[in-house]
């Protein structure tokens, strides 16, 4: 028996919007048996994450889901949720009610992740398939009924992700605007003080997404492009940036639904946990590293795929999980991806105090008009100014007409003076 999945987006009210990243353009296929499944993922073995479980699985290391909710009870994650709660008001106590026009999509993302497999060789196996799972459910969509924003959802979802223990932050999602609210800074600055990574989405061309959204603007923000089966940069599964910090496949990935079946879907939200089952493995390998030096272990060993780095098309360039947990890196002192610090102090200045202007009259503000561009030199030289009207150009013409009126009368007696001795010899 075989179905299809249409691709769906997911819009929130208003301006003030959060999307799922890749819009879930889903692919049409059928449902996959679990004993072909893991035949399916073929990014473990193309990666090498096979041969990075080696080295690290990813154990002891705690990693938030802020998404949709997460089912814990399908036979892939049963064990892998630690704990979880609910800022949309819709679901359950524990974040794993799915909620939201698009339910489906945190149990996918949190399978790519941490995903355990459903026996022995079969099912979806996450890329760090020993690491934590806490979730956090948000309900993004029209008329869902959600009491709070999504923005206002996004924010308390990020603070309780850094009270609850995580190490890292998957967010597979974006506002669709380059910029983001006040509340975020707070709530992602609380997040970088204490010393977690954030993952997200860069979003889908595809489906709309034409540029990278916030939170993948966000400076200091692991952001996510997507590659396609050839390592190349998706044309659709996949938005450019100049805020890119990497790059992973995203293109016939396989998640598991919440109702246990399987999918295989197109885009960075399913980009995204594979980097942040990455980060999963470097801090569970490196657990004395600080964000920062883990962001620049992986941004320093992945593939620059030929281009310049960091590109509008891969960042750093796409993954490479076995040199981000061998290769020698030098330690820096601070995020290779920016400071939000920073860009605070230069974009969010205090307004200043406005007088008090009781009982005054209030005046009516004019806007100063531009000054006339500068003409060129040679204009200058042939065009009148007020100065030379009034002390050049008009005692100049007074000469003029009083010379030329004296020349005149000069020529006009001459001439009669002529006709006179001309009479009188004759």
């Amino acid at each position: 028996m075989s179905s299809s999945r249409r691709p769906v987006q997911a819009f929130a009210r208003a301006a003030a919007t959060v999307v799922a990243a890749t819009l879930l353009a889903l692919a049409c296929a059928a449902p996959a048996h679990a004993d072909t499944v893991r035949d399916l993922e073929y990014w473990l073995n193309d990666y090498g994450f096979t041969t990075a479980w080696q080295t690290s699985r990813g154990k002891g290391v705690t990693v938030a889901v802020i998404d949709t909710g997460v089912n814990g009870n399908v036979a892939e994650l049963r064990g892998a949720i630690t704990d979880g709660t609910d800022v949309s008001g819709l679901g359950s106590p524990d974040g794993q009610t799915p909620v939201g026009e698009e339910s489906h999509h945190g149990t996918m993302v949190a399978s790519l992740l941490a995903g355990r497999g459903s026996g022995e060789g079969t099912g979806v196996i996450g890329v760090a398939p020993e690491a934590d799972i806490i979730t956090a459910s948000v309900a993004f969509g029209q008329d869902t009924g959600a009491v709070k924003s999504n923005d206002e959802q996004i924010a308390e979802a990020v603070r309780w992700a850094v009270d609850s223990g995580a190490d890292v932050i998957n967010m597979s999602l974006t506002r669709n605007t380059a910029d983001w609210p006040e509340s975020w800074d707070d709530a992602f600055m609380y997040a970088f003080d204490h010393d977690v990574v954030v993952v997200a989405a860069a979003g889908n061309r595809g489906s709309g997404t034409t540029q990278v959204g916030a939170p993948a603007t966000i400076p200091g923000v692991l952001t996510v492009a997507g590659v396609d089966r050839n390592k190349n940069a998706s044309f659709d599964a996949s938005s450019q940036g100049i805020t890119i910090a990497v790059s992973a496949p995203s293109e016939k990935l396989v998640g598991v639904l919440p109702d246990g079946g399987y999918v295989q879907w197109d885009g960075t939200s399913a980009s995204t946990p594979l980097v942040a089952g990455l980060v999963a493995l470097i801090r569970s390998e490196y657990p004395d590293l600080d964000a920062a030096n883990v962001i620049e272990r992986l941004i320093k060993t992945a593939d620059p795929n030929g281009q310049q780095v960091p590109s509008p098309l891969y960042g750093w360039g796409i993954i490479d999980p076995v040199e981000a947990l061998t290769a020698e890196v030098p330690e820096v002192e601070t995020s290779p991806l920016g400071s939000l610090a920073d860009w605070i102090k230069l974009h969010r200045r205090a307004e200043a105090p406005i007088p008090d202007t009781e009982g005054d009259t209030p005046q009516e503000i004019v806007p100063i008009a531009d000054p006339p561009p500068p003409r060129s030199d040679a204009a200058q030289t042939l065009l009148p100014t007020p100065w030379t009207l009034a002390y050049v150009t008009v005692p100049l013409s007074l000469v003029a007409g009083f010379g030329t009126l004296a020349a005149l009368l000069g020529i006009g007696a001459t001439r009669h003076t002529r006709r006179i001795v001309r009479s009188r010899g004759q």
